[in-house]
C-alpha cells in the first residue's frame, strides 16, 4: 500500500506550488478508481439496499418468503434480518479491503490526529446505529413491516428526534470514520457513495413504500 505525501514543497525550488493545488493533486493521486476492489466495493455498496428492497417488496406483494418459511411471517422476517445483516457485513469487509488496496495519506505527523477524528466519527455513528436498533428492535430495523409486523406507533425519541434515518446516517459516519483513520481519500469517496446510495434508497424507494404500508394500515382501521 503506497503512501502519498500531502505536501511536497521544497525550499530549494525556484518555484513554489500553492499549498491548495499541491493538496488537490495529492488527493487525486491517492485515489485509484480503476482498482478492482474499489470498483467491487462500489458495486456491492449499491447492491446491498437494492437487493433487500427487491426481496422485501416481493414479500409484501406475494408473501413468498413467508410461504417458504411454512407460513410463519416471524420466521420469514428473522430470515430476512439474517440475510440483510450477512450481506451488509460482506459489504463492510469488501469496503475495508478496498481501502487497504488504495494509497494512504497517513504520515507520522498526522496519524494520531486522523485516528482520533476517525474514532470520533465511528463512535458517534455507532451511537446512532445502536440506539436506532434499540428503538426499533430486530423486525423494526430489518423491514419486518413488509411482513405485516408493524410498529404500534411512530418512534420519536432519540435518536429519531435528532436526525432522520439515524441507522443510515450512523452507518455512513462509520464508513467515513474508518476512511479517516486509514487516511484514505478513496475511502472518503466510497463513504460519499454509501451516503448517496442510502439517500436514494430512503427517499425514493424504501421511505415512500413503508409510508404506504402504514397508510394502508390506518385506512383498514378506519374502515
Amino acid at each position: 500500500k503506497a503512501t502519498v505525501s500531502v505536501l511536497n514543497c521544497s525550499s530549494s525550488s525556484s518555484t513554489h506550488t500553492p499549498v491548495m493545488g499541491n493538496l488537490a493533486s495529492s488527493l487525486v493521486a491517492a485515489v485509484d478508481v480503476t482498482e478492482p476492489l474499489f470498483l467491487k466495493s462500489a458495486v456491492v455498496t449499491a447492491l446491498t439496499p437494492i437487493l433487500w428492497n427487491i426481496f422485501a417488496r416481493a414479500e409484501y406483494n406475494t408473501r413468498i418468503i413467508t410461504k417458504i418459511c411454512c407460513g410463519n411471517r416471524y420466521i420469514g422476517a428473522y430470515a430476512m434480518a439474517a440475510y440483510i445483516f450477512s450481506f451488509s457485513t460482506y459489504r463492510d469487509v469488501v469496503f475495508n479491503d478496498a481501502l487497504n488496496a488504495q494509497p494512504t495519506l497517513l504520515t507520522a505527523g498526522n496519524a494520531g490526529a486522523l485516528n482520533m477524528a476517525g474514532m470520533g466519527l465511528m463512535g458517534a455513528g455507532s451511537v446512532l446505529v445502536l440506539s436506532s436498533f434499540y428503538r426499533l428492535g430486530i423486525t423494526g430495523t430489518f423491514l419486518g413491516d413488509y411482513f405485516g409486523i408493524l410498529m404500534m406507533e411512530r418512534v420519536t425519541k432519540f435518536p429519531y428526534n435528532v436526525v432522520n434515518d439515524p441507522m443510515y446516517v450512523g452507518a455512513t459516519m462509520n464508513f467515513l470514520g474508518l476512511a479517516v483513520t486509514k487516511g484514505s481519500p478513496a475511502g472518503a469517496l466510497l463513504s460519499l457513495w454509501v451516503g448517496i446510495v442510502y439517500y436514494i434508497t430512503t427517499y425514493y424507494y424504501e421511505g415512500p413504500f413503508t409510508a404506504r404500508i402504514y397508510e394502508t394500515k390506518e385506512e383498514t382501521k378506519e374502515a
